[in-house]
């Protein structure tokens, strides 16, 4: 007799119920945060902390975490093969664009006033 059980599917089940303690204990991190509110941020701040660390280590371990921490890491691979710009370059590049700025603006400034001053003729 052949076992038809799908393997992925225990998988699934898993990452949807560490999807769901994850989910939980933020909207718990986030219930803690306001009720204890007269207490010291530093301690919230750290409680937050803890349980988003719990939670995205939860999440982290399912299928979709998985991908999107390898998406992550060849996001970071890319951005090291980026040729950044020289200071020199970015100076430059930023002076022809509010050059460009102000010359788009007096043209749309001219544009304007010639036309209110048609509309204005024609209206009397």
């Amino acid at each position: 007799m052949v076992d038809k059980t799908n393997p992925d599917s225990a998988s699934t089940t898993l990452d949807w119920v560490r999807s769901a303690i994850a989910i939980i204990i933020v909207a718990v991190g986030i219930y803690a945060n306001s009720y204890f509110a007269a207490e010291s941020l530093l301690l919230r701040v750290i409680g937050l902390l803890i349980g988003a660390a719990v939670a995205g280590w939860l999440v982290g371990g399912t299928k979709r975490g998985r991908a999107f921490i390898d998406l992550c890491i060849e996001a970071r691979i890319e951005i090291r093969k980026v040729v950044w710009p020289t200071r020199q370059e970015t100076v430059q590049t930023t002076l022809v664009v509010l050059v460009v700025i102000v010359i788009v603006a007096l043209i749309l400034w001219l544009l304007d006033w010639g036309l209110n001053a048609v509309v204005s003729s024609v209206i009397g």
